[in-house]
């Protein structure tokens, strides 16, 4: 049923990206920062460095957004993903590999919906941390170099937005579309994710079906899960990277801003090269996996069937 369908995709994300969130927050400071502007080396850097800058929960900076929005998002994205291959074999046979694909490119479509602002939101949260640190490092490197300077100015302290103040900032100075900005680039990620990944999961999990009739064992459609998500992740990750450019609002010093989808992707091409289109892909791919695994397992065993055949009974 529907309801049920919506009930394991929240359950889902919840537990998924409670796992993976500060995974997430890695990839986010990865793929922002430019060259010559660079504040960490690898994932392991960026996660250490901001336990010390920032305590533990500075790795959850933006998962407020993320665990209030992805109940929506995953609902969304499997249940569409559903409703498309249910509307697309109703001839009775077997889906084919471009229907398989065309359901997929419609749960992806449907998903933006709530993705493009959870991650609009996620992003600045996720990426104040890193233009702080590198202010006040800028800053404490100009008061040592000016030190024989009475009076040299201290490093300023950074103030912490919250992703209300930013949403009414937005809705206010920009309306409703300031909350989709990159929508484009967000739906040139997540169109082509869910092509990719939908079938092959499918495909995958077939494989551990002993019979088409039963469901595949809870470990088969984990692992389908990760080896599908992290596939697909890494095959998108330029998208991934153009997109988090495009929806930061908040840039480092000398870093540059873009225009669109197209003046993004040149300016990464010509300063950075074509291996900065894979920042953060690693961090994407460890996200993903286990992200995806659990939502998968979550959704097959149907927790939400199980919650929902017991009212009844509790009522009698």
């Amino acid at each position: 049923s529907l309801p049920a369908k919506l009930i394991n995709g929240g359950i889902a994300g919840l537990i998924g990206v409670t796992c993976v969130f500060p995974i997430d927050l890695a990839k986010t400071r990865l793929q922002n920062q430019q060259n010559g502007q660079r504040m960490y080396t690898s994932m392991s850097d960026c996660l250490i460095k901001t336990i010390r800058s920032e305590g533990y929960f500075g790795m959850y900076r933006g998962a407020a957004v993320n665990l209030t929005l992805v109940t929506p998002e995953k609902a969304i994205k499997l249940a569409a993903n559903d409703f498309f291959r249910h509307h697309l074999s109703k001839d009775g046979k077997k889906l084919t590999l471009l229907r398989e694909m065309l359901a997929g490119c419609g749960a992806g479509t449907c998903q933006v919906i709530v993705t493009t602002p959870m991650e609009m939101l996620k992003i600045q949260l996720q990426d104040a941390g890193r233009i702080a640190a590198q202010k006040k490092l800028m800053a404490a490197q100009a008061q040592l170099s000016s030190s024989s300077v009475v009076g040299a100015a201290e490093p300023a302290v950074e103030t912490r937005t919250t992703a209300t103040q930013i949403t009414r900032e937005l809705l206010r100075s920009k309306g409703i579309t300031g909350l989709y900005k990159g929508l484009g680039a967000t739906l040139l990620r997540d169109v082509p994710f869910s092509i990719v990944y939908f079938p092959l999961f499918a495909n995958l999990n077939k494989l551990g079906q002993k019979d088409p009739n039963v469901k595949a064992p809870f470990y088969v459609s984990f692992l389908s899960g990760c080896v599908a998500g992290s596939t697909a992740a890494v095959a998108v990750n330029p998208c991934d990277v153009i997109k988090t450019r495009l929806q930061s609002l908040q840039r480092g010093v000398n870093e540059d801003t873009y225009s669109g989808i197209l003046d993004c992707t040149k300016k990464i091409w010509q300063k950075e090269g074509p291996m900065a289109f894979l920042k953060g892909a690693y961090c994407r791919a460890l996200v993903i996996a286990p992200l995806f695994g659990i939502a998968q397992v979550v959704y097959f065993i149907g927790i939400a069937e199980f919650l929902l055949d017991m009212l009844p009974k509790h009522r009698a």
